[in-house]
């Protein structure tokens, strides 16, 4: 389907259910120390470390080939590392299935789109909520009688969390009639409704025109506002940089350079391997 824009959506409910009841809550660091994934005799990351401020955008670049995407999969517990730990305040992510990671409040977004095509808006954000409710995805769906008292409070949970990312309007609309723009935002739905504390972006600006990706920074920054910690891997420079507090950029499976917008962009390192070269894809 054609790419329409996505509306700008300047009235976002004030807290997120992401964001409740937090005030008693720690805020935590993720940590990544020594992180090591090799395939075969080639090193994808080589001894990576760095750390994820709590209440922080910080953007992870590089090159294409430079490891963004395998940091990402071993944080979350796709892809075992070969040695190092991950951390996330005093809990060690490492060897964790990627459900007890999410359940730990790390949650994370996949390049390509993943919605549930015949569900609508809205019971696509449902299935988000099983990671910490007491029915599964299918019994929120499916099982109505047995789950009565918890259906009622997440589909109330689940109608904020749409008008939060602007799709209200769209939510009965079965998700595979939305235009890719908005089953980004479908997916974004899916993964707040698991009440992350730190939400790892792959790529949300992928495929989007210049309207759309203000559209998704503005987003991104609301979620910040609201006390999610927020991971970013994404190729657009513009985005990175008007949106993170933070750049970390790896080239060859490690860190060359770490700082803020202003330092990384006039790093000659950086320069040399990644912004001097254009758009990359990892």
């Amino acid at each position: 389907m054609a790419n329409a824009g996505l509306r700008p959506h300047p009235r976002r409910p004030r807290v997120l259910p992401t964001a409740r009841n937090r005030s008693h809550v720690l805020p935590l660091t993720l940590s990544v120390r020594d992180l090591t994934v090799q395939f075969g005799g080639v090193a994808a990351l080589g001894g990576v470390s760095f750390d994820v401020r709590p209440g922080s955008i910080t953007s992870l670049i590089g090159p294409n080939g430079a490891g963004k995407t395998t940091a990402f999969n071993a944080i979350t517990g796709y892809l075992r590392p070969s040695r190092g730990r991950v951390s996330y305040g005093d809990a060690v992510l490492t060897g964790l299935r990627p459900c007890d990671i999410a359940r730990r409040g790390v949650v994370r977004t996949f390049q390509k789109t993943s919605v549930f095509p015949t569900l609508s808006v809205l019971d696509n954000v449902l299935t988000g909520l099983h990671l910490r409710g007491r029915a599964e995805v299918w019994s929120v769906l499916a099982a109505r009688r047995r789950v009565r008292a918890e259906e009622s409070a997440l589909r109330r949970e689940a109608e904020t969390i749409v008008a939060f990312v602007g799709l209200a309007h769209r939510r009965r609309d079965v998700a595979s009639a939305l235009p890719y723009g908005e089953q980004r935002l479908v997916e974004l739905g899916v993964a707040l409704a698991a009440r992350p504390s730190i939400l790892l972006l792959d790529e949300p600006a992928a495929g989007m025109t210049g309207a759309e990706k203000d559209v998704i920074g503005g987003l991104i920054r609301s979620i910040r506002d609201r006390g999610v910690t927020v991971l970013l891997v994404e190729h657009d420079m513009r985005v990175v940089m008007g949106l993170s507090d933070t750049v970390i950029v790896l080239d060859h499976g490690a860190v060359i350079a770490e700082g803020t917008p202003a330092v990384v962009q006039s790093h000659p390192d950086v320069i040399r391997a990644y912004l001097g070269t254009g758009r990359a894809e990892d």
